[in-house]
């Protein structure tokens, strides 16, 4: 099945889709849970699949420094290494170059590093950055991009839509948007970037449409700038974008970033948070955020969600994760990592039927305001406690 992607129904901006690999078809919109190394954190590959994942995220810069790509090659690929079945795709490392600005020098020709594992030297060009997400074998690969960060200098900016362009097109003539190195199909997207300048994302929009990526991305955003900046930006960014391929909001974030973007037209998101939090003891339910370190739980017998139908909440009582987490266990985490990224499956497949049923606008005022309301009565019970 090559890679195609299709509309299947709208409710006002929000669609619904389906997204073909190889790897199999992925219903839209669809959240990514974030393995960076070849992991998703805490979780074994039939964990993941079983939270309802069928597309994850790796990271070009990570994977290439460790374990190497030459490993990868020979174990045929990042779906074989890692025990894989569903789809992958991987981010180009174009976020590193900003997040790690201290260990890199960027230029025209592409960015020269050290290794912040060993100080080593190296350098990614557009074409290295595509030939080594090919031989890292992701379904989906990004266009190596700049983001020069937000707030910036305009002059900033222009620089970071120039160079992402042009090394898009680099990257273009050196692999071609579409390759089949391990026997199935691999494709690329491009990025847009801009900062929080609309002419300038509006500009970078039309120089990638121009190039005819399967798909495209919206990068830069979710580092700082307002809410309002983001969704202004998004939804700007969104309407210029061609209506028959999908559009990636990279980075976001929490439940209700997620029904945000896509009641603006976003179709993919990935986010560290849902993780990175539950690694933290917190976890995500239809009625807020549940701090599960906190007092209140030490003797409470009911599931994280009564309405979520993961292993945890299955299983298990908020008192017993409570007592995993202050008991330092490894099955802490682990639960509530399950319990987190199948909760954000449960929210994109709600969402993706009530923009089926043409309801989309009532649904996800009812999920918001059950959300923030559960949230604040949380807070404040917290706050009493404390």
């Amino acid at each position: 099945m090559p890679f195609s992607f299709r509309v299947e129904a709208r409710s006002h901006g929000a669609r619904a889709g389906i997204l073909s690999t190889d790897h199999g078809a992925i219903e839209t919109p669809v959240f990514m849970p974030v393995g960076t190394q070849g992991s998703v954190k805490g979780l074994t590959s039939r964990d993941v699949w079983d939270t309802g994942a069928r597309l994850i995220l790796g990271n070009t810069y990570h994977l290439y420094l460790r374990p190497g790509v030459s490993l990868i090659e020979r174990a045929g690929g990042l779906h074989r290494f890692i025990g894989w079945d569903g789809a992958l795709l991987t981010d180009s490392g174009g976020y590193q170059v900003f997040s790690l600005a201290s260990l890199m020098r960027v230029s025209d020709l592409g960015v020269t590093f050290r290794s912040h594992i060993d100080g080593s030297l190296h350098e990614f060009t557009p074409e290295a950055v595509m030939e080594t997400q090919a031989r890292i074998g992701a379904d989906i690969a990004m266009s190596f991009d700049y983001f020069g960060g937000i707030p910036c200098e305009r002059v900033e900016a222009e620089r970071s839509v120039a160079l992402t362009t042009a090394w898009a097109r680099r990257g273009l003539k050196a692999m071609g948007a579409r390759s089949d190195r391990y026997g199935y199909e691999q494709v690329v997207f491009g990025i847009v970037q801009g900062a929080e300048y609309p002419d300038l994302r509006a500009r970078s929009a039309r120089e990638f449409t121009e190039l005819d990526f399967p798909g495209y991305a919206i990068g830069g955003l979710s580092v700082g700038e307002s809410k309002d900046a983001t969704w202004d930006l998004t939804e700007r960014t969104t309407e210029l974008l061609p209506v028959d391929r999908p559009r990636y909001l990279m980075g976001m974030g929490t439940p209700l970033d997620l029904i945000d973007a896509v009641a603006r037209g976003v179709d993919m998101l990935d986010c560290v948070l849902p993780t990175r939090n539950a690694r933290n003891g917190t976890v995500f339910t239809r009625d807020g955020r549940l701090v599960l370190r906190n007092a209140r739980h030490a003797d409470d017998l009911m599931p994280l969600d009564p309405e979520c139908g993961c292993v945890a909440c299955k299983n298990h009582t908020r008192a017993y994760l409570r007592h995993l987490f202050l008991s330092n266990e490894m099955l802490a985490p682990m639960l509530a990592t399950s319990h987190n990224l199948f909760f954000y499956a449960d929210t994109m497949r709600a969402a993706r039927a009530a923009v089926v049923r043409g309801d989309f606008d009532a649904w996800y005022r009812a999920f918001v305001d059950r959300f923030t309301r559960g949230d604040r009565e949380s807070a404040a019970r917290a706050e009493v406690e404390t």
